[in-house]
């Protein structure tokens, strides 16, 4: 008995018979866009970055605080948020606990203690010291104090400025290889992606601390805030991938390098950036990674709360993709 066979055309592709040009000049206007967006999300931030509603404590007579407020609030519209305290110790708890970026107390002798914290971001104590280098040109004594100094190995802060790439890279190259290994076994890449972002974020904190000097406390917490930092990007890309394919890659990578990474803060601290733009980094990985590495390296563990529940739910959502989009292909390959 023979039997026949049909077999449906192939549809043409959609530029297929179009003229080369006409394929070049969309592949070029593409290009155009696609880098022009680039740009613009990676330097507009940092070109409109500065002090704007920087949150600074200050303390002191009344009348000396309020005149000082007014001459800063003149010189810098807009620049600064005070914060009222009883007295310059209360402006250095307020400091470490990381409720402000720094102070300016008023002594009763006219003497002024500036308070500053280099571990949330040297630009803020750069800042501060501009503004207690005027006072002591105009005749006042003037004392620093810094209650998160960065180390002498790194006084810049470089470690810290760099790791926004290496976070990405590491959270994304490892979703892609586990994807590519351990196809259609959603708990062994989630295994392997906590198993992998664990060995990164200990072998870069060491790299970081024993190597270059750039953090000095904790390594072990330290080590594991950059792991979760890491787990996060890599659970959501995983996530992706088995939501949407391997185009799920390029949405994780989109989010990752292009939104989380310029808004992240990681160089500066997240209160320099433009409002809302530097709060909205804070709601992604880089962001809240950056900011529960600088709270446990340098602060004692102090304003941890926010980034590690960032991170957490991060975590949670991408375990909870890539365990749903593992059971929906095999329900969908079980129907086939």
């Amino acid at each position: 008995m023979m039997t026949s066979e049909t077999t449906e055309p192939e549809k043409p592709a959609p530029l297929a018979g179009k003229s080369p040009w006409l394929k070049i000049g969309i592949v070029v206007g593409g290009l155009a866009v696609a880098v022009s967006l680039m740009v613009l999300v990676f330097l507009a931030p940092s070109i409109n970055s500065g002090a704007d509603d920087l949150p600074v404590g200050i303390s002191g007579p009344a009348q000396a605080t309020a005149q000082l407020q007014q001459k800063l609030e003149a010189a810098q519209p807009g620049a600064f948020d005070f914060k009222s305290y009883d007295d310059a110790a209360a402006v250095v708890d307020a400091t470490h606990d990381r409720d402000v970026v720094g102070g300016i107390s008023i002594e009763t002798d006219g003497s002024v203690k500036v308070t500053v914290a280099g571990g949330a971001g040297t630009p803020y104590a750069q800042l501060l010291k501009t503004l207690g280098a005027s006072l002591a040109s105009a005749g006042q004594k003037v004392s620093y104090t810094d209650v998160a100094p960065l180390t002498a190995d790194d006084p810049n802060g470089s470690g810290l400025s760099a790791l926004g790439l290496p976070l990405a890279f590491g959270g994304m190259i490892s979703a892609v290889l586990l994807s590519t290994l351990l196809k259609n076994q959603p708990l062994y890449k989630i295994a392997g992606s906590l198993a992998g972002s664990t060995v990164v974020g200990f072998v870069v904190v060491a790299i970081l601390q024993f190597g270059f000097g750039s953090v000095d406390g904790n390594y072990f917490l330290t080590a594991l805030s950059l792991s979760l930092g890491v787990a996060a990007i890599s659970l959501f890309v995983l996530g992706m991938e088995s939501l949407l394919g391997y185009a799920g890659f390029g949405v994780g990578g989109l989010v990752m390098m292009f939104i989380a990474n310029p808004l992240s803060g990681m160089a500066t601290g997240w209160q320099w950036l433009p409002s809302p733009w530097g709060f909205i980094g804070q709601l992604l990985p880089i962001g809240s990674s950056g900011t529960l590495i600088r709270s446990v390296a340098f602060f004692d563990g102090e304003g941890i709360g926010m980034p590690l529940s960032v991170l957490f739910n991060w975590v949670i959502v991408g375990v909870a993709l890539t365990i749903g989009g593992g059971v929906k292909k095999q329900q969908a390959a079980v129907a086939a």
